[in-house]
């Protein structure tokens, strides 16, 4: 345990060392005796890792290893696999004993476990793209119309296909958004297929030609997935919180971001059901919360005084390269070099390493 009055504290295991859980433990870090598990050794800032693939010097801003921003907590490089009301099990084998717990899994991408794996896994995805005179990207969500805007941007000269099963790209935010960002993408000579899909498991390693569900060929020299990111709550299927999981596998909260029903368990970020566009601001906002409500149920106050989380209007920005976004406001949608200043040139990789408390990173 961490400090010289360990025994007399209360034990906070955070699961997962994403934008939420990285948050929570860091602030939380000397007012309990915090364990971070996560299966990295290392916090990465996501909305950012799209320009990392094609400027990897980025990368070293945007990995953060858990010791530089958990200076008094303890950290497990390991996977959870399982809790009782009491205990937290992981795949290493070890058993730790919690007072509170808090669930902030996000999604299960299979992100390597060092940091400097994953800083060659950029190196490597960048020498793709450049060896590469046409790219195809699967999806198109955030991840997918960000991707295609960096490399499209970056590399000109490079043929890049874009290919969505829905009817429209951005399905998340309002149409008016998802027009803006079709007609860049198109200014920028990205093709878009909509309503359009392409089978994943067919997909052979070195595939140069892809075909389409509406029987399109397509040849790409590379590919990215964009798509299929599953929720990081497969193992809590097996445990007692199994009944506490929507139908989509999204643990059930209250108003105090608590887990329905549990008094000392809560969960933030992706892995809630709460209802409104899954986003990191919105998932740090979460963790300012059950920090809150965590400090002050360790100091005995009363659970009436505990903070609430109020689900936020559909508000969005989505970077197109490094100058220009798009951005979905409560009543309208804009375009253009107004919200590429808010996000596209640093993405808020700055801001983030503030808030983590670790300083801007000059490489």
């Amino acid at each position: 345990m961490v400090g010289g009055e360990s025994e007399k504290r209360k034990v906070v295991v955070v699961v997962g060392g994403g934008v939420a859980g990285a948050l929570l433990a860091k602030n939380m870090q000397f007012d309990a005796d915090v364990v971070l598990i996560d299966p990295k050794e290392y916090f990465e800032i996501p909305w950012a890792c799209l320009r990392s693939m094609v400027e990897p010097s980025f990368a070293e801003r945007i990995l953060i290893n858990h010791t530089d921003y958990l200076s008094n907590g303890r950290i497990i490089t390991s996977r959870a696999t399982g809790i009782t009301e009491s205990e937290v099990f992981t795949e290493d084998g070890q058993t730790i004993l919690y007072d509170y717990l808090v669930l902030a899994t996000g999604h299960a991408d299979p992100t390597p476990r060092s940091r400097k794996d994953r800083l060659e896994q950029f190196q490597q995805d960048n020498a793709t793209i450049k060896s590469s005179s046409s790219v195809l990207i699967i999806g198109g969500g955030r991840m997918g119309v960000e991707l295609a805007g960096e490399i499209s941007v970056d590399y000109p000269e490079k043929k890049v296909t874009l290919i969505h099963k829905g009817p429209r790209l951005l399905e998340f935010i309002g149409a008016k958004a998802s027009n803006k960002a079709l007609k860049w993408l198109k200014l920028k000579g990205v093709d878009v297929l909509l309503e359009q899909s392409v089978d994943l498991d067919s997909i052979t390693e070195g595939e140069r030609v892809f075909t389409t569900s509406a029987g399109k060929s397509v040849s790409a020299d590379c590919h990215f997935v964009c798509v299929g990111r599953p929720l990081g709550s497969t193992w809590l299927q097996e445990t007692f919180l199994k009944e506490s999981l929507d139908k989509s596998k999204r643990l059930m909260v209250d108003k105090n971001l608590r887990v329905k029903g549990r008094r000392n368990i809560f969960a933030i970020g992706d892995i809630t059901d709460i209802h409104e566009i899954k986003l990191g601001y919105l998932a740090q906002d979460q963790a300012a919360v059950v920090a809150k409500n965590l400090k002050l149920l360790l100091k005995g106050g009363r659970e009436s005084k505990l903070a609430t989380y109020k689900p936020a209007p559909a508000m969005a920005v989505v970077s197109l390269g490094r100058k220009r976004g798009v951005a979905q406001l409560p009543f309208t949608a804009i375009s253009g070099r107004l919200p590429g200043m808010f996000k596209s040139k640093d993405l808020f990789v700055g801001r983030t390493r503030k808030m983590m408390g670790v300083g801007p990173r000059v490489v």
